[in-house]
């Protein structure tokens, strides 16, 4: 033995990068964003995304004839933005920058002149398009809204670590309360481009890398990607990227208390007519517990809960995709999560995949091979 520890032993992920691979980050980003600020929509239907909204855990900051902002318990800026309109569409994320001159450095290399933001949001923001088209906001000196009551985790006896005598645990059947954004997670026809991107405008970094099992010399299909604070330890990964026959929105995730905070929050939205994708369980890359459900619009939500922090210093965990590795415990991944389900669904992916196959971008056929055996694992 050698005496060298592989990082990746029992931590996060399969393996490290082999000689030649993604390193995982770009060696001179233009700027380096601190988090995702919001994520904005447009719906037609602002009543029902505002039910959804509350039975989910949101609360309302601001509500006009057509606009939404729903934000978590923590202190800062709302975390999702609807704007009234004629169909349902993700508009694109807003990141935070370090501070407003970040924002004059990513103007000069394509974003757009530094412009102020509206009077609710207040601050001033700069608007790129990622190779996809999607609009990607980087904003600046936003205001701060005030920390709202927080749901409080329970106190848990394990079993030398009494912490709870001569009381029950009776946690409500009720909306479980968002505390944050945590991630969203974007498909793309080019993936490897769209990564290199967003490694190279925003200073992202590569948690984990996951690539078709038998196909790994052909490189990764999906990442999980953190901001670099240095030593300040961040979410595992802020976005998720993933190659794929169309370039769509997947989901967003917003962070809850604890395992009793997500279930009978759960619960409460279920009894009250709402669908969920796919839950409860725990994930591989990142750890977190979570839950799925559609909102009225079809866009999937997860709430989530004791997710991976890591700093700077680790390096990308490299793996094999699979649909049973999407969960360490957990019922089996669902057709709806998958995208294969309902019918329209189905058909839609169908689609996809017969115009992918048709255009210059990433997807070919030995992708589809891939993408099939996942969604079969």
């Amino acid at each position: 033995m050698n005496g060298h520890h592989d990082v990746h032993s029992d931590l996060h992920s399969e393996a490290g990068a082999l000689p030649g691979e993604h390193p995982g980050r770009a060696r001179n980003p233009v700027v380096k964003v601190r988090d995702l600020a919001w994520l904005e929509f447009e719906k037609p239907d602002l009543d029902d995304a505002e039910i959804f909204a509350r039975a989910f855990g949101f609360t309302t900051a601001l509500r006009t004839e057509a606009e939404l902002h729903l934000r978590g318990t923590d202190p800062g800026s709302p975390c999702v933005l609807i704007r009234r309109g004629v169909r349902s569409r993700f508009i694109g994320p807003a990141f935070r920058a370090a501070d407003s001159a970040d924002l004059l450095r990513l103007a000069e290399v394509g974003g757009s002149s530094p412009a102020p933001l509206p009077e609710t949001l207040s601050g001033y923001a700069v608007d790129l398009r990622d190779p996809n088209g999607l609009r990607v906001r980087v904003v600046a000196d936003v205001g701060v809204l005030a920390e709202l009551p927080a749901q409080q985790p329970l106190t848990i006896n394990t079993w030398h670590d009494v912490a709870r005598v001569g009381a029950v645990q009776r946690p409500p059947r009720a909306p479980a309360r968002v505390q944050r954004l945590g991630h969203v997670v974007v498909q793309t026809t080019r993936y490897r481009q769209t990564l290199d991107w967003y490694l190279e405008h925003l200073g992202l970094i590569v948690s984990d890398f996951l690539y078709h099992g038998g196909r790994r010399e052909r490189g990764p299909v999906m990442s999980f990607i953190r901001c670099d604070l240095g030593g300040t330890p961040t979410d595992h990964h802020t976005l998720a990227l993933m190659l794929g026959p169309a370039d769509k929105y997947v989901h967003s995730a917003y962070q809850v208390s604890d395992l009793d905070a997500l279930a009978a929050g759960g619960e409460y939205l279920r009894e009250n007519g709402f669908r969920r994708s796919w839950g409860i369980g725990r994930h591989i890359q990142g750890s977190q517990i979570f839950d799925y459900w559609r909102d009225p619009d079809g866009f999937m939500v997860e709430h989530f809960t004791d997710g991976d922090l890591f700093d700077n210093t680790l390096e990308p965990g490299w793996a094999p995709m699979t649909a049973s590795g999407l969960s360490q415990w957990g019922p089996p991944v669902t057709k709806d999560f998958l995208g294969l389900a309902p019918v329209g669904a189905a058909l839609r992916e169908l689609r996809a995949f017969a115009t992918a196959l048709r255009e210059d971008n990433e997807f070919d056929l030995h992708r589809l091979r891939g993408h099939l055996k996942v969604a079969n694992s």
